[in-house]
């Protein structure tokens, strides 16, 4: 297993599912999909989002990336070690 291509694939799934979230927090819908996914499980939702600001959308996303390419990575090194 290349550890590089799944650091990247795992990165670049983490990253979308962020940017997905921000620009639901962009759009004013992520409040009302919270609510739903919480109540749909029959709990109340104790959270409230906040309001979009660009610089936290930017460095969540950034982050998600390279936090995602670390544990693709890591999962793939230690997949390789035990699978000789």
């Amino acid at each position: 297993m290349n550890r590089h291509k799944v650091g990247l694939t795992l990165g670049v799934f983490a990253g979308l599912m962020h940017l997905i979230w921000e620009v639901l927090i962009y759009t004013g819908n992520a409040q009302r999909l919270m609510d739903f996914k919480l109540g749909m499980h029959s709990l109340n939702n104790p959270f409230i989002v906040g309001a979009f600001d660009m610089t936290t959308a930017v460095l969540m996303v950034l982050l998600a990336v390279v936090g995602g390419y670390v544990v693709g990575s890591v999962f793939a090194t230690i997949f390789n070690k035990i699978h000789r």
